[in-house]
């Protein structure tokens, strides 16, 4: 015994298979299962490798991340590191986790001692092993991709001339020749092999680094090719101008792409949704390539029936391309090489499965991945059929026109994230979180002040406006004009001015759904039902997401337009859809065509009911003569509301007036009260929240002037002129002309009043069309009364769908729409 160091002495040299292993990311694999449960799955590891070892005669030497193992036969190191290999790949699926293992074979002479007790006592191995044949099996496996077995050419020879010994089919096992490589230390050129399963195994060749390298003929080197290429400059040049060659796919302009799911080799699981979201707004730059968003991949996924929130990996993504039309398929990676980052993007022709180009660029640490991933995107850009000088001027570096802080990116990923599935709350804070991090982070502020502006906070949501404009040069072009035509409603401009902001960003990016969307909505809120209708549509092509939203949309425009039936089959196509969460004027229209008992089944299905969709329920229940039930409703909404106070106030106002329909009392007092709260806030906040709450406002003035309380809107009349006075919205300007033409007609003033509504522009609030009705009447046109009558009729689906004022008015439309259609009317309507 060596009482120096516990061991006994060498025994002779020994020919023995050395394999090495590495379970990659076991540091990753860790922090997204948990330390408990990673310790059970170590343990059940320990089992999988004592079980392996003893099937394929190895000697296990040391295990930690990695294992390393002798073996008597190459053959048997072969066997081990596949079957290892799929084991581990099992064990991952079963956690939802994608686990791969990497191995190195190679076969030498080495000297083997054991340690002796005390030794191994004190956390020595049994067994220590030296010689050269151990680092160049360490080699090999430090070369190896996740998933791959690599072997020295020793090996390789003496295992291919027992391969039948294996349990695979000779069929199954794939051999690859990666020729010659230099590995730091060794003087011999070795020649490295692949062996794997067809379909699993890489097959691809292995990455270079400091301590091996790919051993290149002379004429390849740098050195050499210097001399070359300076003596071909001239002549590439000129051949070059031409017979510049077509991209490999042939892209049209604004063809589609499709994103796939990143490949991470590092320790960091956080850059998959960070570069997957930078490689969307670096490529969302460009005016000739379109990405497919992730809404619609989840919408197709689902179509598919696969979950939609699927790995899109290269199979899968090459699938959901086919389906969708998509020239292409993006394939991004990253990892750890050399001490650098290596950022990565393989096209791939979806058509035929094969890779067409990779464009990479590499990078020292983490910060570098954004310069990087800008540096691959102009390459891809041009490479799919964009001029360079397109790419040169439209190109902003994403460290400018996103953020440099990656932890910040990860944040806003994970918001939009929270978008997809509907958690709002989660994705506010989520944005908040990216804010915090990067107080410059402008996509960060544009998506809480749409969310914000959604749930009703249109203050809050101006307030975030101005913040994302103080950061207005770092975005993209057509980001730019996205936030300006959110700008036009923010500043207080007319409606119509918004709307042609949102119609320039449809005509010069004809793809994007935003455009579109807002167009179409803007066209809505000014009541021009068939522009709105006429917008919608490019949302249903093939290529656009939330197809369910956009049929739902439809049906409510239908419904204005007093298409009843056209909506009920837009909401019921709507259904067909993946994301449909309900729509409660889906109830609305099976009601007005009839179908009363199946509108109820509808909104009884619906999971999540918002408070638009309780007031128009509350609405059709009033329809219907359920008014003390609409109340009810109502007054239980007043109490959940929360902290939006015109919401509340809203909510209020239609608890009374449907209280007052059901009994026919009046609640005096609160109705003034509601008045005086309008007036007072309609002067706060900026943009477009003055012009919403002086509406507001006013149809609340319309309210008591329609009870009866006229001296109450006499008195207030000075400070509701200076509210119409400041606004330059058209709306506005109509509703103020409805209550002073029907203060007029209530003084009995019927001429009066029919040539102060003949000066109201539009005609676009059902209000309107009611006071022309009750003047026509006054004044005796029986004729013109008969054809507002049957107008009404046509239209009552216009007293739910019409959003002015966030329903306000309800209540008075459902009134007179009871008061004013006949009994053959109101069966129509799904009246009793």
């Amino acid at each position: 015994m060596n009482g120096d160091n516990g061991t006994s002495a060498p025994h002779n040299a020994q020919l023995r298979a050395l394999l090495f292993t590495d379970l990659c990311d076991s540091l990753q694999l860790v922090e997204r299962i948990g330390d408990v449960a990673a310790a059970e799955f170590f343990q059940q590891h320990d089992r999988l490798v004592l079980g392996l070892q003893q099937h394929w005669n190895g000697q296990l030497i040391d295990r930690s991340d990695g294992l390393f193992v002798l073996f008597e036969r190459p053959i048997d190191g072969i066997g081990f590191a596949i079957s290892y290999q799929n084991a581990v790949d099992a064990m991952g699926h079963e956690r939802g986790i994608v686990l791969r293992a990497r191995a190195g074979l190679h076969v030498g002479d080495v000297l083997l001692w054991d340690n002796s007790a005390e030794a191994v006592a004190h956390g020595a191995k049994a067994v220590e092993v030296e010689g050269l044949a151990k680092p160049m099996a360490a080699r090999l496996m430090q070369l190896a991709w996740p998933g791959q077995v690599l072997l020295s050419s020793a090996a390789e020879q003496m295992a291919r001339r027992a391969d039948s010994e294996l349990p695979w089919a000779a069929d199954e096992l794939r051999w690859k020749d990666h020729g010659l490589w230099r590995f730091k230390g060794i003087g011999e050129r070795q020649h490295v092999f692949e062996v794997g399963i067809r379909g699993r195994a890489p097959l691809r060749r292995p990455r270079s680094g400091d301590k091996a390298w790919r051993d290149l003929p002379l004429w390849r080197r740098p050195a050499a090719l210097f001399t070359e290429a300076t003596l071909a400059v001239a002549l590439a040049v000129v051949m070059w101008t031409l017979l510049r060659p077509a991209p490999a796919i042939a892209f049209a302009e604004r063809d589609w792409v499709i994103l796939a799911a990143v490949s991470n080799s590092t320790a960091y699981p956080q850059l998959d949704s960070s570069l997957e979201q930078a490689l969307y707004i670096s490529l969302g730059q460009s005016r000739f390539v379109n990405i497919l968003s992730e809404l619609k991949v989840r919408d197709t996924l689902q179509l598919m029936q696969r979950p939609a929130n699927a790995r899109l990996d290269r199979a899968l993504a090459i699938e959901v391309a086919l389906r969708d039309g998509a020239r292409a398929v993006l394939m991004p990676t990253v990892l750890e090489l050399n001490g650098k980052v290596r950022v990565g993007v393989e096209v791939v022709d979806p058509r035929t499965g094969q890779t067409v180009y990779t464009h990479f660029a590499d990078g020292n640490g983490l910060d570098s991945i954004l310069a990087s991933t800008d540096t691959v995107v102009k390459a891809l850009r041009s490479d799919l059929g964009e001029a360079l000088h397109d790419v040169s001027r439209e190109q902003k570096p994403l460290p400018t026109v996103a953020t440099a802080n990656l932890d910040a990116l990860h944040a806003y990923s994970k918001g939009n994230d929270a978008l997809l599935l509907g958690h709002f709350d989660d994705a506010l804070l989520f944005f908040q979180q990216a804010t915090r991090l990067d107080p410059q982070f402008t996509f960060a502020y544009i998506g809480q002040m749409r969310l914000q502006y959604a749930m009703g906070n249109v203050s809050v949501a101006g307030d975030l406006y101005r913040q994302a404009m103080s950061g207005r040069t770092r975005l993209s072009a057509r980001d730019q004009l996205y936030l300006d035509a959110w700008g036009a409603d923010f500043s207080g401009a007319a409606p119509q001015r918004s709307a042609e902001k949102w119609r320039m960003l449809t005509q010069l990016y004809p793809d994007d759904p935003a455009g579109w969307m807002n167009y179409s909505m803007s066209q809505f809120g000014c009541g021009d039902y068939d522009g709105a209708l006429a917008a919608a549509m490019p949302l249903l092509e093939r290529h656009q997401a939330q197809r369910s939203l956009v049929l739902s949309f439809v049906g409510r425009i239908q419904l204005a337009r007093g298409e009843v039936k056209a909506a009920r089959a837009a909401f019921q196509e709507a259904r067909t859809q993946p994301g449909w969460r309900g729509d409660s004027l889906e109830s609305v229209a099976l009601a007005l065509d009839g179908d009363t008992e199946l509108a109820r089944q509808r909104y009884e299905e619906m999971t999540s009911r918002g408070f638009g969709g309780r007031m128009e329920h509350s609405g059709l229940l009033a329809l219907q003569g359920k008014s003390a039930d609409a109340a009810i409703d109502m007054r239980q909404a007043v109490e959940q509301c929360g902290s939006v106070p015109e919401l509340c106030d809203i909510l209020a106002l239609q608890a009374v007036a449907w209280g007052a329909q059901a009994d026919g009392t009046l609640s005096k007092p609160e109705l003034t009260r509601l008045l005086d709260r309008a007036i007072a806030v309609a002067d706060e906040g900026t943009g477009a929240a003055p012009r919403h709450r002086a509406f507001i406002a006013l149809s609340v003035a319309y309210h008591v002037l329609r009870a009866g309380m006229d001296s109450e809107l006499q008195r207030r009349q000075p400070t509701l002129e200076a509210l119409v006075a400041r606004s330059n919205d058209p709306r506005l300007q109509e509703l103020w002309g409805i209550v002073r033409a029907r203060a007029e007609l209530e003084a009995g003033n019927a001429k009066a009043a029919s040539m102060l509504l003949e000066r109201v522009s539009g005609g676009t609030l059902y209000q309107w069309h009611v006071l022309r009705l009750d003047i026509d009447q006054a004044l005796g046109r029986d004729a013109a009364v008969q054809v507002k009558k049957r107008w009404l009729r046509q239209r009552t689906g216009l007293i739910f769908a019409e959003d002015a004022g966030g329903k306000v008015l309800l209540p008075l439309n459902v009134a007179d729409a009871r008061r004013l259609v006949d009994d053959a009317g109101l069966r129509q309507a799904g009246t009793p």
